[in-house]
């Protein structure tokens, strides 16, 4: 049966305060340190995790949390199922949510995450969709936690496709984080009006900042961070050629060793994976010693094992 209490969800990355954020990056810290050290899903109890898109990191990580907090993955393949075709989001939203502690979906439209969170009466987390991917940011604020001891004030510079969700999630989970945060993209691929304007907003109340430019060495200029993410994200392969081609606009836009230079001596890369060495990055980059983002893969587990504790036990 679904709880008597409003659940809180996690659809998108503003859905957590400052403090919270905080908080759960916090938790996971000490999750990672200590596994097994909360067990709100004992029992177990199953959280469904549902996929209309493909995945790997997401679905290892989100089965491996699950099963740390003492609970069951139950693994939903959202195409099977046919979720809004066959059978209404709503209805589906009330079937899982009457036989699940929680529900996490990677899909499509931001609008059908909101539409099972607004029937399914337990915590509903957004695993990727087309307009965000919050978990992952979770995760690469972990990892940069990790190698930097702190976040408020350090510069991030994402060089890319600065409309699609990751661009998107980078906005507004970093300005909450307190980070300067820089998106540099071709003029033809600028971040939704909307969420840049919530970002600005947002980093105005917690000390950041929010530059977007076409200029990828302005935008990488001694940052302390460096990210980027594939040119052709999930539904746009037929766009494959035009986005990964030699007149592709975002070639500029690589993350090379000579635009690498020009960050911090210090910095350090992330990339969310998949990586398509020699395009969006260089392997000498991504397979370098600033290279992090095999800590930040595997953080996917911590900061989600922390996420699901903190939707389902609170502070």
């Amino acid at each position: 049966m679904t709880s008597q209490t409003t659940p809180r969800h996690f659809l998108r990355d503003d859905d957590l305060t400052a403090a919270e954020q905080a908080l759960v990056l916090q938790r996971a810290l000490e999750l990672k340190a200590a596994p097994f050290s909360r067990r709100p899903l004992e029992g177990p109890r199953t959280v469904s995790v549902v996929f209309d898109k493909p995945t790997l990191r997401t679905q290892v990580s989100f089965a491996g949390a699950i099963t740390g907090l003492g609970g069951h993955p139950l693994v939903v393949d959202g195409n099977l199922a046919q979720i809004g075709s066959r059978e209404s989001i709503d209805d589906t939203a009330r079937i899982l949510g009457r036989q699940s502690a929680a529900i996490v979906w990677r899909t499509h439209g931001q609008d059908r995450i909101e539409e099972m969170a607004a029937h399914a009466g337990v915590p509903v987390v957004n695993a990727l969709t087309d307009d965000f991917h919050p978990c992952q940011i979770l995760a690469d604020l972990l990892t940069v936690l990790e190698h930097k001891g702190s976040l408020a004030g350090l510069t991030l510079g994402y060089v890319g496709d600065g409309a699609n969700n990751m661009a998107h999630s980078y906005l507004l989970g970093c300005a909450l984080a307190g980070l300067h945060v820089r998106i540099g993209t071709p003029d033809a691929h600028q971040p939704s009006p909307a969420i840049l304007a919530r970002a600005t907003e947002i980093a105005a109340a917690q000390g950041g900042s929010v530059l977007v430019t076409d200029d990828p060495s302005a935008t990488v200029d001694g940052v302390d961070v460096v990210v980027t993410d594939t040119w052709v994200s999930m539904g746009m392969e037929g766009e494959k050629g035009d986005r990964q081609g030699a007149q592709s606009p975002f070639v500029p836009f690589a993350v090379t060793e000579a635009l690498m230079a020009s960050a911090a001596t210090d910095a350090i890369f992330l990339h969310c994976l998949p990586a398509y060495r020699g395009f969006e990055v260089e392997a000498a980059v991504i397979d370098g010693p600033q290279s992090v983002v095999w800590d930040e893969a595997e953080n996917r587990l911590h900061a989600q094992k922390a996420l699901l504790s903190f939707l389902l036990e609170g502070a």
